[in-house]
């Protein structure tokens, strides 16, 4: 059995379209693979021990190398984990310098997913800063996906740090990444 680490975005949740279709074309394609979608915290402050513990709780993530899938905010922490453990990741539209990207939610908010209330603080911003890979160990370790059409994050942020990485550089689109779905086999063989 491979087990799969999907991490999913800022303001997202396990029920994200991206994260469904990927269960769903596991289901279908490779029942050999057990796929973990965690709720992630919705406090920056509070997702690195979340993800530390949740890899402890379930070792089987890391023995034969991490493999993560990440969306967005999950693409940075798809990243700081591999930095950490080792593996592979495919990277969606993932965010790059979430410490500044977040600056302009500080304040309240609610999760649409979840419905849960929560607050962005200042503070935050170090607690992400201090997750930053500023160079890769192995950059081809990852493979990442990028549409130029993205309206929430600059592409060409993740084009430059990821450019000795698998790029995959799409005209258009947008940050959920139109046609995810189709990606999906070679997401997979990658990570293989």
């Amino acid at each position: 059995m491979i087990h799969v680490l999907y991490l999913h975005g800022f303001l997202s949740s396990p029920k994200s379209v991206k994260a469904q279709q990927t269960l769903a074309w596991c289901e279908k394609h490779r029942p050999d693979i057990t796929l973990h979608i965690p709720q992630l915290s919705n406090y920056p402050s509070q997702v690195g021990q979340q993800l530390t513990d949740y890899i402890q709780a379930h070792p089987q993530l890391t023995e034969t190398g991490l493999r993560a899938i990440g969306s967005s905010m999950g693409g940075y922490l798809s990243t700081w984990l591999v930095e950490q453990y080792g593996g592979k990741a495919v990277l969606i539209n993932p965010a790059v310098k979430p410490f500044e990207l977040l600056l302009k939610y500080v304040g309240e908010h609610v999760n649409p997913y979840t419905g849960e209330p929560f607050k962005i603080v200042q503070d935050d911003m170090a607690v992400l800063k201090a997750m930053d890979s500023e160079s890769l160990a192995a950059p081809e370790s990852y493979r990442v996906l990028l549409q130029t059409g993205d309206e929430t994050l600059d592409y060409r942020q993740a084009e430059e740090k990821y450019a000795d990485s698998d790029l995959i550089i799409e005209q258009g689109g947008d940050h959920s990444f139109t046609g995810f779905e189709k990606h999906l086999p070679a997401i997979f063989r990658f990570l293989d």
